[in-house]
């Protein structure tokens, strides 16, 4: 058959994910922290976005405002319309059977055109006054970090330049804990130094302050503390070189390798219990960001729940039409032309993304509360199983998008605080022909079992299994064990020994 050329002409229809579609998934996956540094770079870059509530370039803040929320088209291309007045607004979603209750409406909240409360918020009740936290916060900063703490000390007890040089670099190389790292031969070759001088240099930072500063293991640093104390008899050293046999509770095995009898041994454990596992961390300076959440979840008067978003983690931006008008009348070559309708277009396409994921995820999160009614009311023995399948079945979504949804995203409920992804355990089966039960649940029922354990009754995998069997939940004696572990639970040899101390 002979080879011929041929021009042909197909059509078909293909997927692409544009640039700004693999933006807003980005969007969606982001914490409500990694958000706001997002649209606050946006803000900064972009001359026609604002943030709701600030002076607009083009004039007053007032009318524009109320220009932008009474016309949604100028917020987002293809957004609907805000609610008639004398109309209730849309429900966020029915929890349990019974309706939720609806968010009022705001003529300047772009939050509130579509049907849920932003303005609201819900949170426990703190005890503490603001002047106390800023004094706790003003005193954390006020400490002086441990690399200025470290240095100080390098310029009063090293005299020798090239000592300060290697001192120096080995501050940079400590972790949060004090420690530094176990194999350093790359570090001394850069330096040039030889393996004396910069073992002397080591062993004179380890004499700094704090205690078991500058360690290259566990063992090391509680012996520079014992060292310290004029404690590091052959007893205690021969108890640091069988840590794990501490860990693991043995002391008749101890008692022997130490030479020492029962009392001594306990007086030795409680020395070491006293010490300093991480001098470090006493002079970080560094304050934990605390977890804020996402949705907000309360119980109605006559049943049922509201869910809302949480409106301070709500990024409020718009797009300044005024300020648009104005700059593009004044526009004179194709460049600045092109300039401003780029932004115009990225300003509308972000207030429109974000619009879309706060739907997003009170709409994920209302499903879960609605499925997961029986756990907000009775605890967790009545988790149910649940999969990201079923939440994107309910709510019409692919699975990845739920996922994204419920990724470092918290919900504040009357039960505490939880990550959306708490809501998904896998489901065990029960023998008794019951429904399925959620292996969290089972982990509680074992965690409760083991906190009832006395010195003369610690129960063993086995029959931890036959007390679960007992009350329905088909399970395996190996995955007692897999959960227990998990849960940093020890043997019952251990818990035993445990309960004797």
């Amino acid at each position: 058959m002979a080879l011929t050329q041929r021009l042909d002409l197909r059509q078909s229809q293909t997927l692409v994910m544009t640039p700004q579609l693999q933006q807003a998934i980005k969007l969606l996956q982001m914490s409500n922290q990694e958000l706001g540094e997002f649209v606050e770079k946006e803000v900064e870059q972009n001359p026609l976005l604002e943030r709701d509530g600030e002076p607009a370039e083009g004039g007053d803040a007032g009318p524009l405002a109320e220009h932008i929320a009474t016309e949604p088209e100028n917020l987002a291309h293809g957004s609907s319309p805000s609610t008639p007045a004398g109309e209730p607004a849309p429900l966020t979603g029915d929890m349990s059977g019974k309706e939720v209750e609806s968010a009022p409406e705001s003529g300047e909240d772009v939050w509130a055109q579509d049907g849920y409360n932003s303005e609201e918020s819900f949170a426990p009740s703190h005890s503490g006054s603001f002047d106390d936290e800023f004094s706790a916060a003003q005193n954390v900063a006020d400490r002086p970090g441990l690399r200025d703490h470290l240095l100080g000390q390098i310029q009063v007890d090293l005299i020798d330049p090239a000592e300060r040089l290697i001192a120096s670099a080995l501050i940079e190389l400590l972790d949060e804990a004090g420690y530094l790292p176990a194999d350093l031969d790359l570090v001394r070759t850069q330096l040039g130094s030889s393996k004396e001088q910069f073992e002397a240099v080591i062993g004179k930072l380890q004499s700094f302050d704090p205690p078991g500063i500058f360690a290259r293991s566990l063992k090391e640093c509680l012996a520079l503390q014992l060292r310290e104390k004029d404690r590091l008899d052959p007893a205690m050293q021969a108890l640091l070189d069988h840590l794990d046999l501490l860990a693991r509770r043995e002391r008749e095995k101890l008692m022997k390798v130490c030479g020492v009898d029962a009392e001594d041994l306990a007086s030795m454990i409680n020395e070491i219990r006293a010490l300093d596992p991480k001098p470090a961390q006493a002079f970080t300076s560094d304050v934990a960001v605390p977890i804020t959440a996402d949705v907000l979840l309360k119980p109605l008067p006559g049943g049922g729940w509201q869910v809302e978003l949480n409106s301070e983690n709500l990024p409020r931006v718009l797009a300044n039409e005024r300020y648009y008008a104005k700059v593009q009348a004044s526009a004179r070559t194709k460049t600045d032309k092109d300039y401003l309708s780029e932004r115009w277009q990225q300003a509308n396409w972000l207030v429109k993304a974000l619009h879309q994921r706060a739907t997003t995820i009170l709409k994920v999160a209302s499903e879960i509360v609605r499925q997961q009614d029986k756990f907000f009311v009775h605890g967790v023995q009545h988790l149910k199983p649940l999969i990201l399948r079923d939440i994107a079945a309910a709510v019409e979504m692919h699975e990845s998008t739920v996922s994204r949804v419920t990724q470092h995203k918290y919900i504040s409920t009357p039960r505490g605080l939880f990550e959306l992804k708490y809501f998904f355990t896998t489901a065990l089966s029960r023998n008794d022909s019951g429904e399925s039960v959620s292996s969290e649940s089972v982990r509680d029922r074992i965690r409760d079992l083991v906190s009832g354990e006395t010195v003369k009754e610690v129960l063993s995998d086995d029959r931890i299994t036959e007390i679960l069997r007992g009350e329905g939940i088909d399970i395996a004696r190996r995955t007692v064990a897999k959960y227990r572990e998990a849960m940093s639970i020890g043997s019952s040899a251990q818990r035993r020994r445990a309960l004797k101390d």
